[in-house]
């Protein structure tokens, strides 16, 4: 098996694990508009930043967060910086939203440790946050 699958595999079941737990805590909230949450920054982001973080067209990204507009996940705000443009904010409710899904991330670790040991869990993560240092655009 190569390493992305590897990588991808674990990483699927986490979020699925994720959006159930939020599903069951009353947010419905599918995987696409999750990845466009997922990247909404603490002050607000432009719809053309969610859409290439999320790896999307403009326009997908545009329905997915109209789609979370209405659901009152997130709100359109004017861009302080630029006033033609618009920052997409996530709203108290999707706020809300964040300790189930990071709770449920702690229980999946915690599992996972439990499995392969606290040594190679923390050689792990060390791993990754090494590649990521060459692999993400956005850190």
């Amino acid at each position: 098996m190569n390493i992305g699958l590897l990588l991808f595999i674990p990483y699927r079941y986490l979020e699925t694990r994720v959006l159930d737990a939020i599903a069951a805590a009353g947010f419905d909230i599918t995987v696409a508009q999750a990845r466009i949450l997922q990247r909404v920054g603490a002050r607000g982001s432009r719809l053309t930043e969610l859409a290439e973080a999320a790896q999307v067209t403009k326009q997908t990204a545009g329905f997915l967060v109209d789609q979370l507009e209405k659901a009152g996940l997130v709100e359109r705000v004017p861009d302080p910086t630029d006033g033609r443009a618009r920052l997409v904010c996530l709203t108290g409710k999707a706020r809300a939203a964040v300790p189930v899904g990071s709770a449920e991330i702690e229980r999946i670790e915690a599992e996972w440790e439990r499995h392969v040991g606290k040594r190679k869990m923390a050689q792990l993560r060390e791993t990754l946050e090494l590649l990521c240092e060459v692999t993400d655009p956005y850190r």
